[in-house]
């Protein structure tokens, strides 16, 4: 069964850090693509970063320079280290993966979500 589970979100200050997880099962990490994506309340969602199986990696223009995602295959871990946080990056956040090597597929498996708060 595949499963994806978000952890790290939390309450942090303007310009502050956080790092969120995505643990997954079910599935061997090494040769499929995995997203990031938020949505805030009222908002629709919007993708953040994706990283593909070969490595290559995908960010929106409103986090680059600020998020980095990374892998860790023997872990099956994704990563999202989220720094210089802003307000508007205030969301629910998810981590999703269509078991294809390259990002931009359909996105149909989804974890349940973590909630990233910035606030002062």
């Amino acid at each position: 069964q595949v499963q994806l589970v978000e952890s790290g979100g939390g309450l942090v200050q303007p310009g502050g850090s956080l790092r969120l997880s995505c643990a997954t099962s079910g599935f061997t990490l090494d040769y499929y693509a995995v997203g990031w994506f938020r949505q805030a309340p009222g908002k629709e969602r919007e993708g953040v970063s994706c990283i593909s199986s070969d490595g290559s990696i995908h960010y929106a223009d409103s986090v680059k320079g600020r998020f980095t995602i990374s892998r860790d295959n023997s872990e099956n871990t994704v990563y999202l280290q989220m720094n210089s946080l802003k307000p508007e990056d205030t969301a629910v956040y998810y981590c999703a993966t269509d078991l294809v090597p390259h990002c931009g597929g359909e996105y149909e498996l989804w974890g349940q979500g973590t909630q990233v708060t910035v606030s002062s």
